[in-house]
């Protein structure tokens, strides 16, 4: 085989992502992973058993879609009030505090009644274990902590409630009447044979309106005008019942605010009916009296024809009087706050349906501002840009009820000038008959007016009737089902949070790791070629090395992963008869003596002459390996206490002999700068094939570097999972520095175990020395190695 000569040129590396790698690096650590995932599905079931489950249940509503096409025309504002808008602003009604309120009245929340567990406090509504009778409560000031009751027999029970720190019991018969701060109530008896820790408390619908506001609408489909409600509650029941309530609380509370402008308007008849009705009263005793004491029955023809005048003309301007003071009240409500707005008495008619068609908008501009302010501020740009229409609307209503009372007024001024004509009539009738007329005509004025009112309150009474509410109710809620935490979920996020966890505790390790363990991160930290990968030592190293089991096992896959660094060390300065090989590292207990001593052993066997030098003159442990004395060694020599022959000792192999260090000398670095040291390595070199120098580290001390400059071949031992990735970057420095071109590196107990192996594979791109050797990873059960099979489920064993 030719030559391989080394170079410091630097290597262009190609590294390329090994995907079987990625799956090896994550299948050393199996069982972390299986792990995590089991810690996860524990957690799973512990998060199960101590959540309690929260149940959604849902109703819908349709809503009347009539409208007015005129509104639209007349507002210019048609899309606020699409079916969308409608049902966003009808949600927000809904969610509104007075109809949440009103809708828990409606359900039976005065007393609630809990379970107590080992884990948890449920409420067991609808069931009431311990019926109670409510005697008297204070709205605002009474106990709201919780009574627990303990059932002693068929007629008595004891009750413990806390006050501050006192702890107040007492034993009570069931119906004996008991009082509490606020609170006076009975006990009346027992549902059942009622099982466990039950305990109660009194509420307000208040302590409801929280779990109330968890209801959530939207629209069931798109462009349908149903919405769809839900509410979430940890009782089922409960759930069910409140979303019922809500639904009918809100049609109730739709037809009264529809219901709402005839009752205004009753409101205002009725006291303009109780100022009427005496006034009629009055007006009938005073002509019935004028009658008795004139003796007056009948008018004459053209007397009874201008009485009969001058009333229609007094009625008429009665009415006028009576829309001019709804017109004020109107436009007080339009100007003094920003509440929905309704029509009084008739006025509707009075202007064609106009005003009725900018009050509907209005009162849906001030909804959709109400829905806003629940999700921006005051100063909002959406909030300011409503604030700007409904002020627009409210200016164009004024501006018609301006136009209203003109209308209002002329017709008046123009009924007032009829009846002063009419007057001028009736002054011309003689007295008596005269006063007779005046009383007459005042009290059919009175009869009429109070006839028109009478017959515009049934009008509004009738309206009021007729109203039907804008929504109905489609589906009731009737079931609920589980929404958190389901199982199935719960557990499939435990497995997969186990699952990432896992391979996550795999990557934190990798990156925090700072040591070297495989060749690819070696050759990816310097240019300096590996000659060779020795496997870690399958048994027991004592401090003294003294295994050799290249000699004892030449079949096991350590012997030959030192004969492959065997092979292509015999190719490294091979023009050379006999070689001075250096073994150098980093810092100590990275195996350079070990490796020394086995390689020495292989060379041996193939009948090489080899001579083994424990050069570490501070902290050499060789000669403990071979059992020899220290006494004499080569600091003796170097300081020329001794000759070479008394130090040169032979080894159970004919092939191999052994210098030791000797005594630690006080200037073992001059000693190793010294001529007479490079005498000895050239005359050494004369005897035999092979000169191994056991070196001290080089990152701790500088006694190596005479003996790696004047040596052949350098070899730097990087151990496995031991010397951290600065190490990797000595053998150039040491190449760069001294101008060498003979350092190579070996790869020291190398293990199968690929938790922090690279996940690329590694390769150099053009010419360069190349060196044959293998990892032997994968080769257990070949047949060529007596390496003792492990168990495969043994995964702690690591080789």
């Amino acid at each position: 085989m030719n030559n391989v000569e080394l170079t410091s040129e630097r290597r262009v590396l190609e590294q390329k992502i090994d995907y079987s790698k990625i799956f090896k690096i994550l299948w050393s650590r199996w069982y972390w992973i299986a792990g995590c995932i089991i810690v996860a599905l524990v957690l799973g079931y512990l998060y199960l058993w101590y959540t309690p489950s929260v149940y959604s249940t849902t109703g819908s509503l349709k809503f009347d879609e009539k409208r007015s096409e005129l509104t639209d025309l007349l507002s210019g504002t048609g899309a606020t009030f699409s079916r969308n808008n409608k049902l966003q602003s009808e949600g927000f009604v809904i969610q509104s505090r007075d109809v949440l309120l009103n809708s828990i009245g409606r359900l039976d929340y005065k007393v609630s009644y809990l379970l107590k567990g080992k884990v948890r406090t449920t409420d067991v509504y609808p069931n009431k274990p311990f019926p109670i009778e409510i005697i008297s409560q204070d709205s605002l000031y009474f106990h709201k902590g919780l009574f627990d009751i303990d059932q002693l027999s068929n007629s008595a029970f004891k009750l413990s409630y806390s006050i501050g720190d006192k702890l107040i019991e007492q034993t009570y018969h069931f119906g004996q009447t008991i009082s509490a701060p606020g609170l006076s109530f009975k006990v009346k008896g027992t549902s059942g044979n009622n099982q466990g820790n039950y305990c109660f408390k009194f509420n307000t619908k208040e302590d409801f309106l929280g779990r109330a506001s968890t209801i959530a609408t939207k629209e069931a489909a798109k462009s349908a005008n149903v919405m769809q409600l839900s509410i979430n509650d940890k009782n089922p029941s409960f759930a069910i019942d409140l979303l019922n309530a809500i639904m009918k609380e809100y049609v109730d509370y739709d037809v009264r605010q529809r219901g709402a402008s005839a009752s205004q308007t009753i409101d205002f008849i009725e006291r303009q009916l109780t100022f009427l009705y005496n006034k009629v009263q009055e007006s009938g005793g005073a002509l019935e009296q004028y009658k008795r004491k004139n003796r007056m029955i009948d008018l004459g023809t053209n007397t009874e024809l201008s009485i009969s005048k001058y009333t229609e003309q007094e009625s008429q301007k009665q009415t006028l009087k009576l829309e001019e003071l709804a017109i004020d009240q109107l436009e007080q409500q339009i100007q003094n706050n920003k509440d929905r707005v309704s029509l009084n008495f008739n006025l509707e008619g009075s202007v064609g349906g106009l005003l009725s068609g900018l009050i509907v908008n209005l009162n849906g501009l001030i909804v959709e501002r109400d829905k806003k302010l629940a999700q921006f501020n005051e100063g909002a740009v959406p909030v300011l840009q409503l604030d700007k229409q409904i002020a627009e609307i409210k200016q164009a209503i004024i501006n018609n009820i301006r136009l209203l009372r003109e209308r209002n007024q002329k017709t008046q001024r123009y009924i007032e000038s009829q009846i002063a004509a009419t007057q001028q009539t009736l002054n011309n009738i003689p007295s008596a008959e005269r006063d007779f007329a005046k009383l007459q005509s005042e009290f059919n004025i009175n009869q009429k007016v109070f006839s028109y009112l009478s017959e515009k309150r049934l009008e509004a009474q009738i309206t009021r009737a007729a109203v039907v509410p804008g929504a109905n109710i489609v589906d009731e809620a009737n079931q609920a089902s589980i929404i958190s935490p389901i199982p199935n979920k719960v557990y499939t996020n435990a497995l997969l949070l186990g699952l990432i966890t896992g391979i996550a505790l795999i990557y934190f390790v990798r990156v925090l790791n700072p040591y070297i363990y495989d060749k690819e991160t070696v050759m990816s930290l310097t240019s300096i070629p590996i000659i060779g990968v020795i496997r870690k030592f399958p048994g027991f190293i004592d401090q003294d090395n003294r295994q050799a089991l290249s000699l004892q096992q030449p079949k096991s896959v350590f012997a030959e992963s030192v004969r492959s660094v065997r092979t292509n060390l015999s190719f490294l300065a091979s023009e050379k008869n006999s070689k001075i090989v250096c073994i150098t590292s980093e810092v100590a207990g990275e195996g350079k003596s070990f490796v020394s001593v086995n390689l020495a052993s292989t060379l041996a066997l193939i009948e090489k002459k080899v001579i083994l030098i424990g050069a570490d003159l501070r902290r050499s442990k060789l000669h403990r390996t071979f059992s020899v004395d220290n006494k004499k060694g080569l600091s003796t020599f170097l300081s020329n206490q001794s000759d070479l022959e008394s130090m040169i000792h032979k080894t159970s192999l004919d092939s191999l002999d052994f210098i030791p260090s000797g005594p630690v000398p006080p200037n073992p670095s001059e000693l190793l700068h010294s001529t007479r040291m490079k005498d000895l390595l050239n005359e050494l070199s004369k005897i035999y094939d092979y000169v191994l120098v056991d070196t001290a580290p080089v990152g701790l001390v500088s006694d190596s570097i005479p003996l790696i400059r004047n040596s052949d071949i350098n070899l730097f031992v990087i151990r496995s999972g031991s010397s951290k990735f600065n190490s990797a970057t000595i053998p150039d420095k040491l190449s760069n520095e001294y101008n060498l071109n003979n350092v190579v590196i070996i790869l020291n107990a190398f293990g199968d175990d690929m938790l922090h192996g690279n996940y690329y594979s590694t390769s150099y791109i053009g010419q360069y020395a190349q060196y044959y050797y293998s990892d032997y990873s994968g080769y257990t059960g070949s047949g060529y190695y007596t390496d003792e099979v492990k168990s495969r489920w043994k995964f702690w064993e690591k080789g």
